[in-house]
């Protein structure tokens, strides 16, 4: 059975720093592409960032150059580095992958104050 479970949201001032945690389990975690998504209020839940088995990545537009997508095989770990942080950023934060299916994390809520 898949399971993800995110870790590392909270509240942070604009402009500051946050680092999301991804654990997976009953995976194929190193040749699977892992991705995470973001879902604010009242907003469809929207792509933020990707990376390939081969590391290879993928941001939104809106997070180019302030996100950064990593991960561990070592650990079946998933990363996402967000930096510069803006009030827009607000969102619940999840972890995906997939497997004939897509797996979804629990999620993890990040909250931007200005």
């Amino acid at each position: 059975q898949v399971q993800l479970v995110e870790s590392g949201g909270g509240l942070v001032q604009a402009g500051g720093s946050l680092r999301l945690s991804c654990a997976a389990s009953g995976t194929t975690f190193s040749i699977n592409t892992m991705s995470w998504y973001r879902q604010a209020p009242g907003k469809q839940r929207e792509l933020v960032a990707q990376i390939t088995s081969s590391g290879l990545t993928n941001y939104a537009d809106s997070v180019k150059g302030r996100f950064a997508i990593s991960r561990d095989n070592a650990k079946n770990t998933v990363y996402l580095q967000m930096n510069s942080l803006k009030p827009s950023d607000t969102a619940v934060y999840y972890c995906a992958t997939y497997e004939s299916r897509t797996y979804w994390g629990q999620g993890t809520q990040v909250t931007v104050s200005s």
